[in-house]
């Protein structure tokens, strides 16, 4: 198997193969990014596609300072922001209020426990319902598993924001499912 830095650097030199493994290599982690930020709508898989449409246009640029997976989680992030931008100015040109409307989340596994199955949406619904800012911090820490400093530097923000705001979104996330359980 072909170490990280090689693949990259083939890829820069024109090699698609070597493109190709690099996606395949950190997709589910970008999809479960941009999931956990958006919700499982399509919107998502096309976010999703733009971040490594976004990486491949700045191979040149990726210096390797910061992991890979830290890199497109960043671009990740910030596409997924600009989304819900994007859903806001969009739903504020509506005259009628769209709250409380949700959308229905598809379960890929059809094996998986019916049970970890609804948890999973109830969590998934429960993250859609918090502002943004408390969002990506969760789905940073809690979802991707990133530590406070690297959460802080993925969102550019002292660590003492991460971790008032991971506080903060766990207690609004605890609020909504306790009223749903």
């Amino acid at each position: 198997m072909t170490a990280e830095p090689e693949l990259i650097q083939q890829a820069r030199s024109g090699n698609q193969l070597a493109f190709r493994r690099l996606v395949e290599q950190h997709e589910q982690q970008v999809r479960a990014t941009v999931v956990g930020m958006l919700g499982d709508q399509p919107e998502a898989v096309d976010v999703a596609q733009e971040v490594f449409i976004r990486f491949y246009k700045s191979l040149d640029n990726f210096k390797g300072d910061a992991k890979l997976s830290t890199y497109l989680t960043r671009i990740a992030i910030n596409l997924s922001l600009n989304e819900l931008k994007k859903r806001k100015r969009k739903f504020s040109w509506l005259s009628f209020s769209r709250e409380g409307e949700e959308a229905e989340l598809q379960i890929e596994d059809r094996h998986e426990n019916p049970e970890r199955a609804d948890k999973r949406e109830m969590i998934q619904k429960a993250l859609q319902q918090i502002e943004p800012e408390f969002r990506a911090v969760v789905v940073l820490r809690l979802v991707d598993g990133y530590s406070v400093k690297e959460t802080a530097e993925l969102l550019d923000l002292p660590e003492g924001t991460v971790a008032s705001r991971l506080a903060r979104g766990q207690k609004k996330l605890k609020n909504l499912l306790q009223h749903w359980l």
